[in-house]
This record gives C-alpha cells, structure tokens and sequence, in this order.
C-alpha cells in the first residue's frame, strides 16, 4: 500500500530520511518499493539500501512450494503479516507493526531454507525495486521532434484519427494488389486465409516463415507489418502518452519474469525499435553511457558449470571465436552449439553441434542437461543464488500420462534448462545495477536511466563519461567477485559514449 499521509508529511518524511541516511548506512524495509519509494523520490529523498518485503515474498513464496502473492495486503492484527487478503486503510503505526512482523518473518524463512547467496539475493531484487523506482522517475532523454523527424520518414506526415499513415497504407495497397483481393493486412486470420487460397500452408505470419514463402506478397508484407508495430507501439500516440518534459518515462516490473527477468507495465521500454532509438539522446552539454555484456548467457554458463576449458576461454573477448575451433571451426557454428546446449534446440545441424559440446566441453553440457532431466522429471531447479523455477500445475502432471505427455515434459525440460542460466544472469545483472548507482551516486557522475537484460544506459555530464566507463566496467568486474569468488572468468561490460542510443549498435 502506498505511505500514508499527504505531501507535507512526505517532505518531513524525506527530511528524517536523509537524516538517517547521513549518520549511518541503514537497510529501510518497505512494503513494496514500486509504491513507497517515489513518494520519497518526489520529496527528494534516496534509499541507499533496502528490502522490499513484496519482492522477496515471491522468491521465498518459490522456494516453499507456493505461488507468490499477486499484491502486497494488509491483515488483520492477529494475522500480523502483509501478504493474506484484500488491501485495506491501515494508520501508520499499526503499518509499522506489520511491516516488522512481516520483515522478522521472511528473515526465519531465508534462515530455514538454508540457500548459499540467497541474502544476497534478496538485497540485490530489493535495490533493483530502488532502480527501477529512479529510473521510472529520472526517465529517458527522449527529443520528441526528432521522434517526429524518424515517423515522418518512415511513414509519412501523423494522420488523422482512424487512418493510417500514408506510407503504411501505400505498402497496405501493394499487399492487397499482390492478392488480388480485398483483406486487411493487420488481420492475422485474413492474411493466412489469403497464402491458403493461394495453395500455401503458411502457419504464422511471424518474418521468418514468410522468409520461406514464395509469393509476391510477402516482401510488401514483411515491410507493413515492421512498420505497422512502430506506428501502433511507438508511435506519435505512444509518445504523447509516455512521453512528458523531454524525458521517456516507462514503468517497471522487477523480476517479471520468473527467471528474474524485468518487464515493464506501460511504456514498452524494453522492445524499443531500432526505428526510434536516435530520439533518445543526451541533454545539451551530456552524453549517454550505453554498455552491453558480451555473450552474457555462455559465460555464465562457464561459471555456473565450472567447466574448465569454458572458464579459461572466457578471458577473450569474444567468447564464440575463441570456443569455435572446439565447436565446429566457425564462430556461427559455435554459436549454434552453445545456444542450442542452453535452450535444447536439435533443429539443422544444431543435434551435430551440440554432440560436440557435450564432449569437448563436458561439466558445461551436463549442468544444463541435469537441469532438462530434472524439469522433465517435474522436479525443481534453481539458480546460482537460489531462485527457484516454479513448480508443475496440477495440470501439467495430469497431461503427462497423455498421448502428448513426453512433448509436455520435454517443455518443460527446456524451460528449466534455460532457467538456470538466464536466471543468473538477471542475477549477476542486478548486483552490477546495484553497484553501479552506489557509484554513480558517490561521486555524483551521472544518473541511471535504462536497463536491459544485459545492458545499462547512464545520462551524464560530458565531462564526466569517462569516469562513468570506468565505473561501468568496474561495477561489472565487483559484480563478477560477489557472485563466483575468485574463479577466473571473465564477464565484461563493455561501455560506450554515444550521441544517441541508435549509435549504441
């Protein structure tokens, strides 16, 4: 529930805070950051540390056996804690005693489950609550004209209301012209009804189906539907909406997914378009910091397995040229083998590839491979700090003595396998979120305002960006140390100063 009390009680809030905060490094317990935290934001004041009771409900919920709960709730006073029906007013000392009832509680469960690195993820998903919070506020430096400039050539002038953008319609015209018969091209239904009656067994419009489809529609197809997804998603409408004073301000979900993944609850931040990325550049006088972890997944995959050959090649670079001549002589080809080892794909010359993988690089293979046993057999698995997958649905162990049962179990086998490694590496990704804007905050470099599964962006003065790189790159080195010791791979964070974030690819 969101603090009680008005804006002045905000401000006197935010002024005990920074109190606190300057004697001492205190870890604040909030009910759920997502709402407690901006209020305190708005009256200026910032969390250093924190554990947000909603979030680590769910990763303990995990580990029990249970579902998480959807919202964070309030009880009655015998209840004592916040997680067990509908939300109601509650004053702020009868909070209090709920939100120390509730704290005191998860901290018996994270003794009782008895998990290595599991405090440490707690704290970590708690100050990604923080990030989120900041970066929600702060926004993205977004440049509306130029957002305008990019639709404007793409899809010709904003039209009015119901209509389509000229050149979206010109390429809708060439769709209809190629079938020879009426059908609107944004209807799925309609357009693989139209490759039907042509003779063609299209399953899904999805672009790389269409790749294989010899019809003169597809080409014109392909460019409306890469088009359409800007103009409906990101386009003028969206940016009224989300964007205000110059700054793009998405929400976020932390841990939306169960690898721990983030998501975002309105904005659509984590599926911009390369159409629209030159819009987001720096304030006069700034520049934004864009990195990116190199082949995150394969060497966590190093760390996590232990697989001595993999560890040691991770000091390159780039870990797909090193591993290729192990793995089939090419760099695609070692792509293919450790992509294919990490989420089960046999299709192509992939079933080859793996093959090699499992025997030049044996510890690797079998750590994802006990992970699909286990997830097929219904059993659970974790991460390297102890996230663990859900648990089957009633469901899914009543579909298994089906005639589609070994495809259900193989599913799920491949969810787990996976699991694993993108688990961690959420993992490793918010312990360097959580380093890098203690950094950035001490010596008052720059600001976070964007991340990504394995990218960060920061906004900051011109003159400071080289010390950002640094604080980057040594954020994700410390980040490394925390989570593996002093094992010796090599997970770089490589960052970049751009004028816009289109110049980050």
């Amino acid at each position: 529930m969101p603090l009680p009390g008005g804006a002045a009680y905000h401000e006197d809030l935010a002024a005990a805070v920074a109190g606190i905060e300057a004697e001492r490094a205190p870890r604040w317990v909030l009910a759920d950051a997502a709402r407690d935290y901006p209020p305190l934001l708005a009256a200026r004041a910032r969390l250093d540390r924190c554990r947000d009771l909603r979030l680590a409900e769910r990763i303990l919920s995990r580990i029990e056996g249970r579902e998480p709960p959807a919202y964070v709730v309030e009880t009655d006073p015998d209840a004592g804690t916040l997680f067990e029906r509908e939300p109601e007013p509650v004053d702020g000392p009868a909070l209090l005693t709920r939100l120390q009832a509730t704290w005191l509680d998860q901290q018996r469960r994270l003794r009782e489950a008895d998990i290595d690195g599991l405090g440490m993820l707690l704290a970590a998903e708690s100050a990604g609550g923080l990030v989120a919070a900041e970066m929600s506020r702060a926004g993205m430096p977004f440049d509306v004209e130029v957002h305008d400039r990019l639709l404007r050539e793409l899809l010709g002038p904003r039209p009015a209301k119901g209509m389509r953008p000229r050149r979206l319609q010109a390429l809708g015209d060439k769709v209809v012209e190629a079938f020879g018969h009426q059908l609107n091209p944004d209807s799925t239904k309609q357009v693989l009804a139209a490759f039907h009656a042509a003779g063609l067994e299209v399953k899904t419009t999805h672009h790389w189906e269409l790749s294989k489809v010899d019809h003169p529609a597809v080409e014109a197809l392909k460019v409306y539907r890469e088009h359409a997804r800007v103009w409906t998603a990101f386009g003028w409408n969206w940016a009224d909406q989300w964007v205000t004073d110059g700054r793009f301000r998405p929400v976020y979900t932390v841990g939306g997914a169960d690898t721990g993944r983030w998501g975002t609850d309105g904005g659509g931040a984590l599926q911009l378009p390369h159409a629209v990325r030159e819009a987001i550049r720096p304030e006069p006088g700034w520049k934004l910091v864009v990195a990116d972890a190199a082949q995150l997944e394969p060497r966590l995959l190093a760390a996590i397995s232990g697989d001595e050959g993999m560890i040691a090649a991770t000091a390159a670079d780039d870990l797909y040229t090193e591993l290729s001549p192990n793995l089939g002589g090419e760099r695609s080809k070692a792509k293919i083998a450790l992509i294919s080892a990490m989420y089960g794909g046999t299709a192509g010359e992939a079933a080859a590839l793996v093959a090699l993988m499992r025997e030049r690089f044996p510890a690797a293979f079998d750590r994802v491979e006990r992970a699909a046993r286990t997830g097929e057999r219904g059993g659970i698995v974790r991460t390297w700090l102890g996230r663990t997958a859900p648990a089957p649905s009633a469901k899914w162990w009543s579909q298994l003595n089906s005639e589609e049962g070994t495809q259900i179990a193989r599913g799920r086998g491949r969810f787990t396998r996976n699991f694993i490694v993108q688990g961690t590496a959420a993992e490793w990704a918010l312990v360097v979120l959580a380093l890098l804007r203690r950094r950035l905050h001490q010596g008052g470099l720059g600001e976070l305002v964007f991340y990504l599964h394995d990218e960060v962006m920061v906004h900051c003065p011109a003159e400071h960006a080289p010390a950002v790189c640094e604080a980057v790159e040594a954020s994700a080195s410390e980040a490394t140390r925390t989570l593996f010791g002093e094992m010796p791979v090599r997970i770089p964070l490589r960052p970049k100063v751009v004028g816009s974030y289109a110049e980050a690819k």
